[in-house]
């Protein structure tokens, strides 16, 4: 990340001075931003830049946020010292405080944004991050210290907060993976954050890459009934309702989902949600709804006694919003800074499964 990228009046959204809460393009832009500021935090730290070298304020303060505490990895003992497994910020709490003379309308806003950044590919993080990269292909991040200090952290912040409609939460890339825990763990408690999540990664064979429409839809009806088969045959009946429970819990809940269409660590979930669609407009909602809840890869890979861990970036809901004409090079279509651009060329929908 280079010091132009870092720099807010550099790099940042031109001309956003004034914030609407009821504008989606400004709700998208200044909560990007937040999530540049997280990244940006990491890298004061690194960098030990206090005073007037930090960089990462003018990202939250310019909207009028105060950054009240940053979330970091704990350090635990490791045989390759501090140097591999020291100390990180991966997340931070921002509070809403808008001077009196602020333009900006607090209506419709929140009063807290949990916001966590994605995998930093400098020496100081990369090795703590590449690790939690691959524990959300095995599906095991859920288990990882920094997503159960997120967890902690949203679960207090709501508790003090008393109205969750004044907490939101969002990330990139890997940090959506870790918000979208924390919402998940909330919305089965029936409290239902408001959550915008950029470019969240879904571990599947890239089937979007597909060209033929007829061969895309065959595969994922196959992979449908291999998954509810497979669930019929490694489950009981008791862990099969469990799982559907749990799942069905979530279903109110519709996070915002922002993917594009370039970006293979995150475009999987336009089949999920599409195909979706597709088998209820061909009254085969019922075994979609069965099958969505699972993944094959964790399912393959119980035992008969243990009941399935739950495939955490699956959910039955979600406001998915899409750039169609995103940059043609991953790197550039999987960055934060495209979020904050005002004339993207978006499509959304709404998808909602109902239990």
């Amino acid at each position: 990340m280079a010091i132009k990228d870092q720099t807010f009046h550099l790099s940042g959204p031109w001309g956003l001075t004034r914030v609407d809460w009821k504008n989606a393009v400004h709700v998208r832009a200044v909560v990007a931003c937040l999530v540049q500021c997280v990244y940006v935090l990491e890298r004061d730290r690194q960098k030990k830049r206090k005073g007037d070298k930090a960089l990462a304020l003018p990202w939250c303060e310019t909207f009028g946020f105060k950054l009240k505490s940053t979330l970091e990895h704990n350090v635990g003992p490791s045989i390759f010292g501090p140097f591999i497994f020291g100390p990180s910020i991966f997340g931070a709490i921002f509070e809403f405080k808008p001077p009196t003379s602020s333009c900006n309308h607090s209506a419709g806003g929140p009063r807290f944004v949990v916001a966590f950044r994605g995998t930093l590919f400098k020496k100081k993080s990369l090795v703590r991050d590449i690790k939690l990269d691959f524990q959300v292909i095995l599906n095991e991040y859920h288990s990882s210290s920094c997503c159960q200090t997120a967890i902690q952290a949203v679960e207090d912040l709501v508790a003090t907060a008393g109205d969750s409609r004044e907490v939101w939460l969002t990330g990139h890339s890997l940090g959506s993976a870790i918000a979208l825990q924390a919402g998940k763990n909330m919305a089965k408690k029936e409290v239902y954050l408001e959550s915008l999540l950029f470019n969240p990664p879904y571990p599947s064979v890239p089937t979007e890459k597909i060209k033929s429409k007829s061969l895309k839809l065959t595969l994922h009806l196959a992979k449908s009934v291999l998954r509810a088969g497979v669930a019929v045959a490694k489950q009981s009946p008791l862990q099969r309702k469990q799982s559907e429970s749990s799942f069905a819990a979530m279903s109110p809940w519709v996070p915002k989902l922002f993917v594009n269409e370039a970006d293979y660590v995150c475009f999987e979930y336009i089949g999920y949600f599409g195909f979706g669609n597709w088998m209820r407009k061909h009254r085969l909602e019922n075994i979609y709804k069965f099958a969505s809840q699972y993944s094959l890869r964790s399912l393959l890979f119980m035992s008969k006694k243990e009941s399935q861990a739950e495939p955490l970036h699956l959910i039955p809901s979600a406001y998915l919003t899409i750039n169609s004409k995103p940059p043609k090079w991953f790197l550039s279509a999987h960055g934060i800074r495209e979020w904050w651009k005002p004339n993207l060329e978006l499509e959304s929908e709404v998808y909602q499964c109902e239990y």
